[in-house]
């Protein structure tokens, strides 16, 4: 998200990395987009055989049926499944498809996400040319668009719409300035310390507030310390964007000077952050404490006066999620001359509102964010960037507009049976554990029976009313975005737990886990094609959109949701012995993962990734499960010379479809929980029974492994 409140520690466990590839995109990473399809390639037949499909396995199945087809476009026939199902299932594609120069990776995820936002933006021009009433929500999100997409009123305008917010931090004078100010601007800027208000994690029916580390330039603390020369060369261009920033608001002299001062002064909080394998563990990032002790574990700051500027003057008590860090703040308020803290505010305010000036500023963002950071070869259109910025300022407004138009009922009719199908499979599975002890499997079945289900978009819509949008002011909309985000989000202090509360718009193609409530949510938007389509046949929607619902259920269920039980409370369910051998299934799963390289120099981080791989791997077998229990013993057809088994996982290898530029993949390896979709698709398939027997593997091939290695958790 680029407009409006970033979640930073929502306890969220997402289908996929939900970082919004375009420009606009903040250096932190929170729920992200990712990568997607592209047209299938017509010079390849779609009823080719597979060279995959074992002949006696075709032969004994039925004639295919007329009412479906399976597209089969994109793959490549010279690589057989048994080898390499990924690129079996997709290597065409990936030779013939180049990366569009505005983006910095494709697949199917971003055709998914490119189709929604021309559909918002279709929905957008339509009330552009309507009249409504100011102040609804129809002006506003019209007004907001119009704004944004203004480039020759930004031309025109220069850094002028810049000062008021840099001349607030100009005014600051002493230490306790500083500390105000770190408390006002939250929701508008990335500050080395964010608020946000989540269920308390020992009583999720009540809000509690936390706080999170964040405010730097580069992605995260790697990009700090590694001596690798990509990080190297990443913040060589981090400089160089400071310098240019600074120039840009008049101090040719002290410029590079400045930059510097900021490199250094966020090179410190690198240091103090935690790394982004201890931020996903729910007990080290667990630890309240009433306003009183923070102060006496973090002297040196007025928390007081932070808190009442952040709007939050009642709070009592709250999670500080990173205590030394939360220290290490403190500190540099009082150690850091307030000289420096200027520099790196403006620095902060020129970043986050570069995209809505004059060109040489939008010019100077996206060298940096768009190209050094991500690849991208040229920004992404102006209309799609607005699009994004209306997803984060008034999403559910827009949402509303989506689902009205684009969202049928038989849509939410048909994927509540699919994730009815998966639950009841899912029940099956824990009752069939052999490595869970009786006791254990009760508590699980629990947790499982008090899942809660959101489809499609929420049950009561947010109010906008208290957000003011204004003809030709972006600056002032983005900031007023932020601050009223932020404001609702703070006034959840001390309240009950809204459980029909969103944390994605309908227009977004993902979905997520929210171990606090216990439940799985599945927007509109990724209820589509390739995914879900009404017109494929079984095989082919639990094979994509099912592994995905499964993955979703899995992650109440991994690693670190496991920890939460069915009523959202951080507590412990497993009996020592239970625990000890679900630890070690996930340690297999870590040294996995961790002899992946994607890039040279750089593996997959089996830690860091290991709550999605669990999810990835125990959704597929759970959608599998699912879909032969809704066949009652039926033999499914063969269709386009595939088996229905062959299909299944064939449309699990063609949801992961798509390619990387090298700067967004060694971004996402240093910080995205994901694994790269290559090894989504063939880590998973290869610990899967279904998937050896299906394509008839063996010793010898590279997808082979021994029944006895396989790695089965749920």
């Amino acid at each position: 998200m680029s407009v409006g409140r970033v979640f930073w520690n929502r306890p969220v466990q997402d289908a996929i990395p939900v970082l919004k590839l375009s420009s606009l995109s903040l250096a932190v990473l929170a729920l992200c987009t990712l990568p997607a399809c592209t047209t299938p390639n017509p010079t390849q037949a779609a009823s080719a055989p597979t060279a995959a499909a074992p002949a006696a396995a075709v032969a004994a199945a039925p004639a295919a049926s007329a009412a479906f087809t399976f597209d089969r476009s994109g793959e490549d026939l010279s690589v057989r499944p048994q080898d390499d199902l990924f690129r079996a299932a997709n290597g065409g594609w990936m030779k013939d498809t180049p990366i569009p120069a505005d983006k910095a990776a494709y697949g199917n995820f971003s055709i998914m996400s490119d189709r929604a936002d021309e559909r918002v933006h279709t929905l957008v021009e339509e009330l552009s040319k309507g009249h409504y009433k100011d102040g609804s929500n129809e002006q506003k999100i019209a007004a907001y668009f119009r704004a944004f997409t203004d480039e020759a009123a930004m031309d025109k305008a220069g850094k002028a719409p810049l000062q008021p917010l840099l001349s607030q931090v100009q005014a600051l004078r002493k230490p306790a300035d500083v500390t105000r100010y770190l408390g006002q601007m939250q929701g508008v800027l990335s500050l080395p310390l964010a608020l946000d208000v989540q269920p308390d994690q020992k009583a999720p029916t009540m809000n509690l507030p936390l706080t999170w580390q964040g405010g730097l330039g580069l992605p995260n603390r790697e990009y700090y310390l590694s001596k690798d020369p990509r990080m190297a060369k990443a913040r060589a261009a981090y400089l160089a964007y400071l310098q240019t920033l600074f120039r840009l608001d008049g101090d040719r002299k002290h410029a590079a000077r400045s930059a510097r001062d900021v490199l250094m002064f966020e090179t410190r909080l690198a240091k103090a952050q935690w790394t982004e394998v201890a931020n996903r563990d729910a007990q080290k990032t667990w630890n309240p404490m009433t306003r009183a002790q923070l102060a006496a574990k973090a002297p040196g700051m007025d928390w007081s006066a932070f808190f009442s500027a952040a709007e939050m003057p009642s709070l009592a008590r709250l999670n500080v999620s990173q205590p030394d860090y939360a220290q290490a703040v403190a500190k540099a308020v009082q150690e850091v001359p307030v000289a420096t803290w200027k520099l790196y505010f403006r620095a902060r305010v020129m970043d986050a509102h570069a995209n809505l000036l004059s060109k040489p500023w939008r010019d100077a963002r996206f060298a940096f964010r768009g190209k050094a950071l991500s690849g991208s070869e040229k920004p992404t259109p102006r209309w799609q960037q607005g699009i994004d910025a209306l997803d984060g300022a008034l999403g559910e407004a827009v949402g509303q507009q989506y689902v009205a138009r684009y969202f049928p009922a038989d849509h939410k009719t048909r994927m509540q049976g699919l994730v009815a199908n998966l639950l009841k499979a899912y029940g099956e599975s824990i009752d069939g554990l052999t490595w869970m002890s009786p006791a254990t499997k009760v508590k699980a079945r629990e947790k499982l029976s008090k899942y809660t289900t959101k489809i499609g978009y929420p049950d009561k819509w947010r109010d906008y009313s208290g957000l003011v949008v204004k003809e030709g002011d972006p600056v002032g909309n983005a900031e007023r975005a932020g601050r009223f985000e932020f404001k609702r989000v703070a006034a959840k202090l001390g309240q009950p737990v809204d459980r029909s509360e969103w944390l994605m718009s309908p227009q977004t193609v993902n979905a997520y886990y929210n171990p606090s409530m216990n439940e799985i949510v599945f927007p509109a938007a990724i209820l589509e094609p390739p995914f879900f389509d009404m017109a494929a046949d079984d095989a082919a929607n639990y094979g994509a959109i099912g592994a995905i619902i499964g993955h979703e259920i899995s992650h109440g269920f991994d690693d670190q949701g496991a920890q939460y039980d069915g009523d959202g409370k951080l507590d412990n369910w497993w009996t020592p012995e239970d625990a000890k051998a679900f630890a070690a299934l996930g340690k297999q799963l870590v040294a996995q993962f961790a002899g992946y390289e994607p890039l040279p120099g750089h593996k997959v981080n089996g830690q860091l990734t290991l709550g999605e791989n669990i999810a990835d791997l125990s959704g597929l077998q759970i959608a599998y499960k699912a879909w032969k229990l809704s066949l009652n013993g039926v033999t499914p057809p063969v269709i386009n010379g595939l088996t229905g088994e062959q299909r299944f996982f064939y449309s699990f290898a063609h949801a992961w479809r798509s390619k990387y530029r090298e700067e967004l993949q060694l971004r996402l390896l240093t910080a995205d929980p994901h694994s790269p979709p290559e090894f989504r698709a063939n880590g998973t398939v290869i610990n899967h029974d279904g998937f050896q027997a299906a394509f008839g593997v063996k010793p010898g091939d590279k997808m082979y492994k021994a029944p006895q290695d396989r790695i089965r958790i749920w």
